[in-house]
C-alpha cells in the first residue's frame, strides 16, 4: 500500500473496496530505477522511505509506524505490536522504495509472520497521488493459511486475478523466494524458483513503473479474506534480500531468477 493515493484492497478475494490513505508529502523519485540488491546490512533511507504515522482506511487496525521496520543482522523486521497508537490500538510496518521500477525481474526472500488476520506483503504499485492509474503486482501471505502465498496483478484499477500458490513447509517457517517476472506481454510468478503461474493476457499486465513495497498490517473487518483476527503477541515478517534486474542486466546473486531466463 502507497502513503498517500487509493489503493483498492481486496475482500473474500475478489470484492474490491477503495481505501483512502493518509500520509505526509513526499517528493516522490520519478526517474525509473536500475537495478540493484539489497542484503539489508542497514535501513537506507536513500533506497526506501519508512511508512510512519498514518493507516490506510477503516479497514486496517493498526497504524504504520518506523519503530516497527528495523534492520538486525542483516533481516529487514517488519512487526506487527500491540499498543496505542492514534486511532489505533495496535502498530506495523511497511517500507517502500524511493524510486519506480519498470520491466524486469523482481526477487525476495520473505519469512512470513504468524496469525490470522494479519497480511505479510511484497508487491509493487503506483496509482492516483503519482498521477498514474493503480497498477500493482503482488504477493501476499495471509497469516490464517500460511501453507499458500497468494498472487494477483491489478491494471488500472482493475484486479480479479487472485491465484493461490502452494509454499512447501510454509510461508512463515522459514525463509522462502518470491520472484516474478514483469515484461511487457507476460508476467511468470516463481516460488523457491519454481514457475507457478504465467500470464500472457495483455489487459492483465500493468504498463506503468511502480514502487517495491514490503508490509505487515492487520484488520477486524476483512474476515472472509484474512480471516478473524486474534492478538496472540507481537508477530514479525522478515526480508534477508530483495533484488531488481532490469532486462538484459547480469544476474546478481546465484539463485537469482534472472541467471536462468537471461
Amino acid at each position: 500500500m502507497t502513503m498517500r493515493s487509493k489503493r483498492p484492497h481486496r475482500l473474500a478475494l475478489l470484492t474490491l473496496v477503495a481505501v483512502g490513505l493518509a500520509g505526509p508529502a513526499l517528493a516522490e523519485e520519478t526517474t525509473t530505477g536500475a537495478s540493484f540488491i539489497d542484503n539489508f546490512d542497514t535501513l537506507d533511507t536513500a533506497v526506501w522511505y519508512v511508512s510512519d504515522g498514518w493507516n490506510n482506511g477503516a479497514h486496517q487496525n493498526c497504524t504504520w509506524s518506523k519503530k516497527q521496520a528495523k534492520v538486525v543482522n542483516g533481516i529487514a523486521e517488519l512487526t506487527f505490536a500491540e499498543g496505542k497508537f492514534g486511532e489505533r490500538n495496535y502498530a506495523c510496518g511497511e517500507i517502500q522504495t524511493r524510486k519506480r521500477f519498470s520491466y524486469g525481474t523482481y526477487e525476495a526472500r520473505i519469512k512470513t509472520a504468524d496469525g490470522s488476520g494479519l497480511n505479510s506483503a511484497f508487491f509493487t504499485y503506483i496509482g492516483p497521488a503519482d498521477k498514474k492509474p493503480h497498477d500493482e503486482i503482488d504477493f501476499e501471505v495471509l497469516g490464517k493459511n500460511p501453507a499458500k502465498v497468494q498472487i494477483n496483478q491489478y491494471v488500472s484499477a482493475k484486479g480479479g486475478n487472485e491465484k493461490l500458490v502452494d509454499v512447501p513447509g510454509g510461508a512463515n517457517q522459514g525463509f522462502n523466494d518470491y520472484a516474478f517476472v514483469w515484461e511487457k506481454e507476460r508476467i511468470r510468478y516463481y516460488v523457491n524458483g519454481e514457475l507457478v503461474h504465467e500470464v500472457t493476457d495483455p489487459a492483465k499486465i500493468p504498463p506503468n513503473p511502480q514502487k517495491i513495497f514490503f508490509s505487515l498490517w492487520g484488520t477486524d473487518t476483512l474476515t472472509d479474506w484474512m480471516g478473524a483476527f486474534a492478538y496472540k503477541g507481537p508477530s514479525m515478517m522478515q526480508v534477508d534480500r530483495v533484488a531488481f534486474t532490469a532486462p538484459g542486466d547480469e544476474c546478481q546473486f546465484p539463485e537469482s531468477i534472472a541467471c536462468k531466463i537471461n
